[in-house]
């Protein structure tokens, strides 16, 4: 049954994705917020889907940031970019500039003022994602980081990379981290299995601003891998329960 709801998922996704991109096109040459409401239409039409075909719902923890904040997130699948999207409603994201390329996702992504980087570029795309930054966090958007630089697969090692901690210290903004699970449910080659169950993203307590540069590393590696890591055990439970249930006679 998980491969059948994934095939119908996935087929929605398809549609869905057609759909929204197509209907909304002429909201690239509106004002922002018309590219926002495309971009959450879609988010929103997502995770009805995972819902209501996958079977696959999510839960919200802790206390959502304020408006400006700096959000260092845990990466384990394309549900995180989505769900916190339409969490916060108006952030930007720190993405790699290869995603601009992608057709009709960049266009979108571009338009709605995600900050694109050049990894290659070291202390030039620093200096241009902290400017960038400071702009967004001023018209009272969040910014979106995910610290490891990619998706991280479930109990791979962490590996934080500096420039979160240069954000942090440079922005001076409340820093409000952020834990998941969302890898033990959106799974497999692709990331094509969707396995029923309930995501839970956690909102974590924020890191004031002024700590020294390994401090903050320290504290927030910390914070987010054993937030993470309880997350993940209450989510292998959750699984384990499934099956059970599933193999059990009635």
């Amino acid at each position: 049954m998980t491969w059948l709801r994934s095939l119908l998922f996935f087929l929605w996704f398809i549609v869905l994705s057609v759909v929204v991109h197509v209907v909304f096109l002429p909201t690239l040459f509106m004002p922002r917020r018309a590219a926002v409401l495309a971009a959450r239409s879609w988010c929103k039409g997502v995770l009805w889907g995972l819902k209501t075909i996958a079977r696959l719902d999510y839960e919200v923890r802790g206390t959502l940031p304020p408006r400006g904040s700096l959000i260092p997130s845990k990466h384990m699948s394309m549900w995180d970019t989505v769900a916190l999207f339409y969490l916060l409603g108006d952030p930007v994201f720190v993405l790699k500039r290869e995603l601009l390329r992608v057709p009709f996702y960049g266009w979108y992504a571009q338009r709605v003022g995600m900050i694109a980087i050049d990894r290659a570029a070291a202390g030039a795309a620093l200096r241009a994602m902290t400017k960038a930054a400071r702009r967004a966090l001023s018209l009272g958007w969040s910014l979106v980081v995910f610290p490891e630089g990619t998706r991280k697969a479930i109990g791979a090692a962490p590996d934080y990379k500096p420039g979160i901690a240069a954000l942090y210290q440079r922005l001076d903004v409340p820093c409000v981290p952020v834990a998941l699970n969302s890898g033990l449910f959106w799974t497999g080659p692709a990331g094509f299995l969707k396995k029923r169950g309930r995501i839970v993203l956690r909102f974590l307590p924020p890191i004031a601003p002024g700590l020294k540069r390994q401090d903050f590393m320290r504290v927030l590696e910390d914070r987010i891998e054993t937030a993470t890591a309880e997350l993940v055990k209450e989510g292998n439970a959750m699984l384990a329960n499934n099956t059970s249930s599933l193999s059990s006679p009635s």
